[in-house]
């Protein structure tokens, strides 16, 4: 494993490549200081945004949800699109220099990030502020059904934008369409890629604070790396981007 250089255990040319856990497996050994380097710089960007809905639900101020959670996105975004780019670097095989690519990577994307970082983040601000306040409220079971559609939703095409913005230069709207368009197209993997996101946070929360020493080493690097595997296909299919210059 190098810290910032991943040069071993690149497929010959002509080799194929392996599948499933054995491709996940050759991946972490061959790049897993960049994995956790780039999500452990993720996780420190999304703190303002968690430390806002925390803040918000602990006043019980529904206008701050939003405002907090889209100050806080604006900073997650660039992160969390330049971890999407260190792991479809990996998927690609990509025996550069990690760190140059990453530094690159975040520079090339931070003004397009900032828009779908702010928006998303205000975004899933409220729609936890909305769930956790329709569970102290007693609210019907259709409203909080709907409430976890909407997150999980929100969840579920993230999978896909991050990954995008780090691959194309597509503007805003586009960027949301092909995000939605590709979610359905291949709707199965990305209920997996959602499921893999859902169980990592959803233990997280079960366990909280128990397990918050583990977060800095799981950091974003764990549920990011398979649920991108799981929908890199589709995006490979749509965007032939193995055929361009990494």
């Amino acid at each position: 494993m190098g810290f910032f250089y991943n040069y071993d255990e690149v497929p010959q040319e002509g080799q194929p490549r392996k599948r499933g856990l054995a491709r996940l497996w050759e991946m972490l050994g061959r790049d897993f200081m960049s994995f956790f380097v780039a999500g452990f710089l993720a996780l420190v960007g999304m703190l303002p945004l968690a430390g806002g809905t925390v803040f918000a639900l602990y006043v019980r101020r529904a206008a701050l949800a939003p405002i907090l959670g889209l100050a806080g996105g604006l900073i997650a975004g660039p992160q969390l699109c330049a971890l999407a780019d260190a792991i479809l670097r990996s998927l690609r095989d990509d025996s550069g220099s990690w760190w140059r690519a990453y530094r690159q990577a975040w520079r090339r994307s931070v003004r397009a990030a900032l828009l779908p970082g702010a928006l998303g983040g205000s975004l899933l601000s409220t729609q936890i502020f909305l769930l956790f306040s329709a569970g102290v409220l007693g609210s019907p079971a259709p409203v909080g059904v709907a409430l976890m559609t909407g997150l999980l939703l929100t969840l579920g095409l993230s999978s896909y934008l991050w990954p995008l913005l780090a691959l194309t230069e597509l503007p805003f709207l586009p960027l949301i369409k092909d995000a939605a368009l590709l979610f359905l197209a291949q709707l199965p993997r990305s209920l997996a890629a959602l499921a893999v996101v859902g169980l990592y946070w959803g233990v997280v929360l079960w366990f909280f604070p128990l397990a918050a020493p583990m977060l800095p080493l799981t950091n974003l690097w764990l549920p990011t790396l398979p649920a991108v595997m799981l929908v890199y296909p589709g995006i490979e299919r749509a965007f032939h981007v193995e055929e361009k210059p990494q």
